[in-house]
C-alpha cells in the first residue's frame, strides 16, 4: 500500500493559505487542501512569548512527495520559518485513499 501523509503549516493570512493550497493542488503533489482558522497559536519566538492569529493547512498527499511539498511550501511561505509537520495516514476510507491516488497521480 502506498504511504499517505498529512502535512501541516499555517500561514498569518488567509490569502497565502490560499496561495498555498492552490498551488500545491494545481501541481498535483497534493490531493486536497483544507484550511481552517483563523486560530490562536501560542509560541516561543526570540526569547519571548507571542501569539498570533494563524490559518491551518492540512494537506493530503503521499509520503514519497514530501520533499516536493516542502521545497514548494518553502517557496510561498511568509514565514522566516515555517512550521512543515508530516504524519502518516494509517487507516483510511478506501474509496478517498484510492481518490487520492488518482488525483496525485494526474
Amino acid at each position: 500500500m502506498t504511504e499517505y501523509i498529512q502535512i501541516l503549516t499555517t500561514v498569518e493570512h488567509r490569502a497565502d493559505a490560499e496561495k498555498i493550497a492552490r498551488n500545491l493542488v494545481e501541481k498535483h503533489i497534493a490531493a486536497c487542501v483544507q484550511i481552517v482558522g483563523p486560530l490562536t497559536s501560542y509560541f516561543q519566538w526570540q526569547g519571548k512569548l507571542d501569539s498570533a492569529q494563524e490559518y491551518l493547512c492540512l494537506i493530503k498527499s503521499r509520503s514519497d512527495l514530501f520533499a516536493e511539498l516542502e521545497a514548494a511550501i518553502q517557496s510561498m511561505h511568509p514565514y522566516e520559518v515555517p512550521e512543515i509537520l508530516a504524519t502518516p495516514i494509517i487507516k483510511g476510507n478506501a474509496e478517498y485513499l484510492n481518490w487520492m491516488a488518482a488525483e496525485l497521480e494526474a
